[in-house]
């Protein structure tokens, strides 16, 4: 093992001795290179204390994030690494019920630093595995990786695609592309969760393919809906409006500006049920759907995409956040439930329910708090990473 070193100033391996997984560039001393070595982004590196001892390799980034860490000790990073890992995330995922689960079929298997291994998401879709690589560390890893997925899960994998290149593309590599790395198959493909059905398209659909993430909470949205009448704002793929038809809502609206979302929406409702004649869809903007619209609802999703990815767009964000929630406060019935969401990462828990009590004041209604929600177990959160859990949901009631 021969990689280049980083080398950290005086006092700054604290956080790593305590597995933090990030290495910023300000706590960089210097860097030591072999005559024959250079080092360029996603290279492999060996991170040193100031006595140029190691402390753990990973993979160099040019960012303000300098170094992503891999390992805690000194060791090779090669097919073997990768098969140990992926290894050890399956291993939670089969203590958790998610393999060889036949009511639910799809499940997040690596959740990056979740997992210990950032930049790094894979999602399962029946047998295929979809990658997503966030470093360029992990794109250039995607063999190895590929190969390890199918040592680990044999002939429960027919195929591995990565759906790298839009989060690459943003970084300024540009010569990635979406592909097949094992395997091929077809797609879109008919999934199961919670023995209802989606279409999932990994090729041409948002993330992955599927918003996973909201599993649990779509579930706990069904004690709420029978005989309700409900709006499911930002549907996407309309997975909480189909939740609410399998649980006997008078009535389902789903709202979403992108028409392609819409129809997707539809043909997963199709999938499900016979006839639902108790739903409409709306391909519109949902700040303008909840000004112009004259009906009252009982309950009210709201899932927006995230409005703050910087710290510097964060007061926006929360203007954003307060708007929307007050909006859908103006029209719930009284005695209706409101299941509110904040995916932006750099809100966090406490900034998220400040401002949805702030929107509560301003919307002039009473209420509680009957559930704080997050992200399920298959999308972990490194205790040494808090900022691994980027998912804030709240159920309120309106009492009045």
């Amino acid at each position: 093992m021969n990689y280049p070193s980083i080398i950290l100033k005086p006092k700054r391996s604290e956080s790593i001795r305590r597995k933090h997984p990030w290495v910023f560039s300000g706590a960089i001393s210097k860097v030591i290179l072999s005559e024959e070595d250079t080092i360029t982004e996603g290279d492999l590196v060996q991170v040193c204390n100031y006595e140029e001892k190691c402390i753990g390799i990973g993979h160099f980034g040019e960012g303000s994030i300098a170094v992503r860490i891999l390992s805690f000790k000194e060791e090779l990073i090669d097919v073997n690494f990768w098969v140990k890992k992926i290894k050890t995330a399956y291993k939670l995922r089969e203590s958790l019920g998610f393999v060889s689960n036949e009511p639910t079929s799809t499940f997040r298997l690596v959740h990056a630093e979740g997992d210990g291994l950032p930049g790094l998401i894979i999602d399962i879709y029946n047998k295929v595995a979809v990658v997503q690589a966030h470093s360029l560390g992990m794109a250039k890893a995607l063999d190895d990786i590929a190969n390890a997925l199918k040592q680990v899960f044999g002939n429960k994998l027919e195929a591995v695609y990565s759906k790298s290149a839009q989060t690459l593309h943003r970084q300024g590599n540009k010569e990635y592309t979406d592909s097949f790395l094992l395997g091929n198959v077809d797609c879109p493909q008919v999934v199961l969760e919670n023995s209802l059905k989606f279409e999932i398209d990994w090729i041409t659909g948002q993330k992955t393919g599927f918003f996973i993430d909201q599993r649990e909470n779509r579930k706990l949205l069904q004690r709420y809906v029978k005989g309700k009448k409900v709006l499911n704002t930002f549907c996407y793929s309309g997975g909480f409006s189909i939740y609410a038809l399998a649980a006997e809502a008078k009535l389902v609206h789903s709202v979403d500006t992108s028409e392609k979302a819409i129809e997707l929406t539809d043909r997963n409702i199709h999938l499900n049920f016979d006839k639902a004649v108790n739903h409409k869809s709306f391909t519109q903007d949902t700040f303008s759907f909840l000004s112009e619209t004259e009906e009252t609802y009982d309950v009210i999703i709201l899932d927006p995409p995230a409005y703050a990815k910087s710290k510097s767009a964060k007061h926006k964000a929360v203007q954003g956040y307060k708007f929307l929630n007050e909006k859908a406060m103006r029209i719930i019935n009284a005695g209706g439930f409101l299941m509110t969401f904040s995916c932006s990462q750099v809100i966090d828990r406490k900034l998220f329910e400040d401002t949805i009590t702030a929107a509560a004041i301003s919307a002039k209604r009473n209420i509680k708090i009957l559930h704080h929600l997050s992200q399920p177990a298959d999308h972990p959160v490194n205790i040494f990473h808090p900022e691994g859990e980027y998912l804030k949901g709240l159920v309120l009631y309106i009492e009045s």
